[in-house]
């Protein structure tokens, strides 16, 4: 009976997949992935919140010292998660289901393997990245009690969202939904009570993640073992198989590159900041950086939903529907990060006070930081779409490359030739000048591209 209701699941996301107007199919995969994304990145900016307003500027600058740590965590999530999300999109676009629960359990064993991998040399290598990414001597204290119990939960933060991913690739996108809501939903009552009632401080925030993170993990499981699941998770499927490996990795090299690549610029950025401006001047960095990732997602929310139609109808040939799939998406995205761009060059001030109290220092290089920091974010979507397109469709090695100009081959000698001139303002500047030169070569790629996809469709 559990057989057949399975098949009847699989049959319904397939024929959705398939024939579906691709604007109603993205709207309706979009609203999900916008909750669920929306709701992981706010516990993370609420953990921040509450530690600006309850344990001030130095407490939040220690935090945001673990962020390129966390960013690395997020990137061998990736590597697993959306490369095998992607594979997944394209056997199930093939009609080959066997290859799609192949992929699945090789995904669950290099989860659990990498984990291992990140927490051992996480906890090894600590002090030494932690100075790295900006932790002086007023805050390595906040910065190590964060990160001791965040590295303990490495494996619950990658199992649950490299699985989370392929809960969005087979199309069960409103379940995904649930994961996360259920995650930010346990997360900020626990940073409540942990930080404010109990007065644990950073490693009461830490905990709040790691337990929500368990809850997480364990949501994922069950559905994988559900009648709800289209692709569901075997047992004789739980192992390593080299062929399966490299399909993963060739299409997560590409995010798992861009995650490191943001590792690595906000090492530079931090050293820049406490050179230039000091370390308040990275707690302002932390603060734009939650105000960017809230926008970031929101496009990241649109890339989930595009990702299983685009890789679904390339590996059916159904390049109509790729075509059109890609075009609302541009639209889509650039509508988005334009509102923000309104928001955010209006209202800063209300914006960074939100994370603070009584720091008028704070406060102004917050201000000045992001207006400048945000000023070309209208272009930023279409190419966060363009990443996305190439990798849905496994042409990872442009994914890779526009993954990569932005936030690294444009950013990082602008970071390191800017405030030689203009001080901390040049830090600043670097990332529109980055933005605008990346579009443009961005542009280059995707407009032949779509071209093509023309083509295709008239044959």
């Amino acid at each position: 009976m559990q057989s057949l209701t399975i098949q009847s699941m699989q049959h319904n996301k397939i024929r959705e997949l398939e024939h579906t107007p691709v604007k109603a199919l993205l709207w309706r995969y979009f609203g999900p992935s916008f909750i669920g994304v929306m709701a992981n990145s706010l516990y993370n900016i609420i953990d921040r919140i509450f530690i600006g307003q309850a344990l001030g500027a130095e407490a939040l600058s220690g935090v945001t010292a673990v962020f390129p740590i966390m960013v690395m965590m997020t990137a061998f999530g990736m590597l697993v998660g959306l490369g095998s999300s992607v594979q997944i999109s394209l056997a199930l676009g093939k009609k080959d289901l066997p290859r799609a629960q192949a992929i699945l359990g090789n995904a669950v064993v290099m989860v659990l393997i990498i984990s291992a991998l990140v927490t051992s040399l996480g906890f090894a290598l600590k002090e030494p990245m932690l100075r790295l990414f900006g932790a002086g001597e007023s805050t390595m204290q906040y910065a190590n009690d964060y990160v001791n119990i965040i590295l303990w939960g490495v494996v619950l933060h990658e199992f649950g969202f490299s699985m989370n991913a392929q809960i969005r690739a087979e199309g069960n996108a409103r379940i995904a939904m649930y994961s996360m809501l259920i995650s930010a939903g346990i997360n900020i009552p626990l940073d409540a009570l942990f930080i404010l009632h109990w007065d644990m401080g950073v490693q009461g925030a830490a905990l709040a993640t790691i337990i929500s993170m368990s809850f997480l993990s364990l949501w994922v499981l069950i559905h994988f073992r559900s009648k709800r699941c289209v692709v569901p998770l075997k047992r004789r499927y739980i192992r390593l198989q080299p062929k399966m490996i490299l399909a993963i990795l060739s299409i997560g090299i590409s995010p798992f590159f861009m995650q490191l690549a943001n590792s690595a610029v906000q090492a530079i950025f931090n050293l820049n900041l406490i050179q230039f401006g000091g370390d308040l001047a990275v707690g302002a960095m932390g603060i734009i950086n939650s105000v960017t990732v809230i926008i970031i997602t929101s496009i990241m929310a649109l890339n989930m939903a595009a990702q299983p139609i685009l890789g679904f109808n390339y590996g059916a040939r159904n390049y109509a529907r790729v075509k059109s799939t890609l075009r609302l998406t541009l639209i889509m995205a650039t509508l988005i990060v334009t509102f923000f761009w309104v928001l955010v060059q209006s209202f800063p001030g209300p914006i960074v006070r939100a994370f603070i109290t009584n720091n008028d220092e704070l406060l102004q290089l917050g201000t000045h930081g992001m207006r400048i920091f945000l000023l070309m974010l209208p272009i930023v979507g279409f190419q966060m779409v363009a990443g996305n397109f190439f990798q849905s469709v496994g042409k990872s090695s442009k994914a890779i490359f526009i993954t990569l100009l932005r936030q690294v081959i444009v950013l990082i000698p602008l970071l390191l030739i800017l405030p030689q001139f203009w001080g901390l303002k040049g830090v600043w500047l670097a990332a529109p000048i980055s933005d605008t030169i990346a579009a443009l070569i961005c542009l280059s790629f995707l407009i032949p591209e779509y071209r093509k996809l023309q083509k295709l469709e008239r044959l």
